[in-house]
């Protein structure tokens, strides 16, 4: 598929008449996990494209493309409001919460498996073992809770539930979160929408935990979900530094429409429920629009065509969500002792004592533990072990126990 090889339509057809922006929600007990991981998948990709855009129009200075990226902009937010509202009224914070972890780590491991830059790689695989770790702890907090929703059949088995890194040792000096870019002209196309795609998802957890920890009903809970935001903060960083800061404002709004593009089309060929299928269908076709109206700005204003910035415009692989139990565990067994080291990543235990980590650490800590381990200490405490899915014991020794959580893995460089 090609999206710069078709007819689109005029931009001013593309537009949602205000009685179709309320889409019929999605059954949250038959739907698939993975279409619920899509559609909060495809809400991030617009809220980055939305904030994007009002980025650019605040830089630019040219009325015609000030005026375009309106137009493109509005239609953007009215897909972004339909796919919102495919959640259902009757799914709960911690339920659409379960969703967006799996969603970290069943993308994250699919990019890494599929690509082939290795600071993308290196980056995906470690905040992957961070996403995988909260996933455990959420799933605690909503045992510990008391809330309906088992967090395993929520993830339809597809993915396990327990510990990786633990939360406590994700903490570090923000200065080691920010990793080395790549060179956007020598890049491969896909590595560019790697750094795209994942920078927008965790964009949106990240502001999904900014948001809702006031929401939660318990102190804990807020509590955690306001730990948790603070290390999506983190990946968020980590991520965009990723991409190639060499690049123009109109460089970079082709790039993004080509990801929608890229994405929407993936979602649309992976898509099980008919009625969401359909909406993947019509934003491709709008994306279409919008990328025509990029592209022709970018020729008209830098002189430049889109194929500098996506070759042939011929989508690679298609981005195909679904299970990476064997390769979490295989990660998380090799790399569990990694933490951030400027643009690079060390084991901890090869830190000095005055490394910036450990000086943030005892910094931002600064009693015993944290809300991400009171959660399983309590749960321990009221049921008995903590609430895991696992197919086989786990493969790291140091988190195999059920009656004790680890607090010192990853974070200490004593023995």
């Amino acid at each position: 598929m090609n999206p710069l090889k078709q007819n689109v339509k005029d931009l001013d057809q593309c537009f949602y008449a205000l009685k179709e922006m309320y889409p019929v929600p999605y059954d949250k007990k038959t739907t698939s996990p993975y279409t619920k991981t899509r559609v909060i998948l495809m809400n991030g990709t617009e809220y980055e494209s939305v904030w994007f855009l009002h980025q650019f129009a605040r830089h630019c200075d040219v009325p015609e493309i000030k005026n375009a990226i309106a137009v493109v902009r509005s239609q953007e937010q009215q897909q972004q409001k339909v796919i919102a509202c495919l959640k259902p009224m009757d799914e709960s914070i911690l339920e659409t919460t379960i969703g967006y972890e799996q969603l970290a780590i069943d993308l994250t491991a699919t990019l890494a498996k599929h690509d082939t830059d290795k600071g993308n790689i290196e980056a995906l695989n470690f905040a992957l073992l961070e996403d995988f770790d909260h996933l455990y702890r959420f799933s605690n907090l909503m045992l510990l809770d008391g809330q309906d929703g088992n967090p395993e059949t929520l993830v339809g088995k597809y993915t396990e539930i327990m510990p990786g890194r633990p939360t406590i040792a994700h903490h570090r000096y923000p200065v080691d979160n920010v990793k080395r870019p790549m060179n956007a002209k020598k890049s491969e196309l896909f590595s560019k929408l790697v750094a795209n795609v994942i920078t927008a998802a965790e964009q949106q957890t990240m502001n999904y935990y900014m948001n809702i920890s006031q929401w939660y009903k318990t102190d804990l809970g807020r509590q955690l979900y306001a730990e948790i935001a603070m290390v999506e903060e983190e990946h968020v960083t980590q991520y965009e530094s990723l991409k190639d800061p060499n690049c123009s404002w109109l460089e970079n709004w082709v790039m993004h429409e080509y990801t929608e593009a890229y994405l929407y089309f993936s979602m649309y060929e992976d898509e099980s429920d008919e009625n969401i299928k359909k909406i993947w269908k019509r934003h491709f076709d709008m994306e279409r629009a919008h990328l025509n109206v990029a592209c022709s700005m970018l020729e008209k204003y830098e002189g430049r065509r889109a194929a500098e910035v996506v070759g042939d415009g011929e989508f690679p692989e298609l981005l195909k969500l679904g299970s990476n139990k064997e390769y979490v565990r295989d990660v998380l067994e090799r790399t569990v002792l990694l933490t951030g080291d400027k643009q690079g990543y060390i084991d901890v235990m090869r830190l000095k004592d005055n490394a910036d980590f450990f000086c943030y650490q005892s910094a931002f800590i600064d009693e015993p533990t944290t809300p991400s381990h009171l959660v399983i200490a309590k749960t321990i405490e009221n049921h008995g072990k903590d609430y895991r899915f696992e197919e086989s014991p786990h493969p790291v020794q140091d988190l195999a126990c059920r009656t004790c959580d680890n607090t010192k893995l990853g974070r200490t460089n004593k023995k």
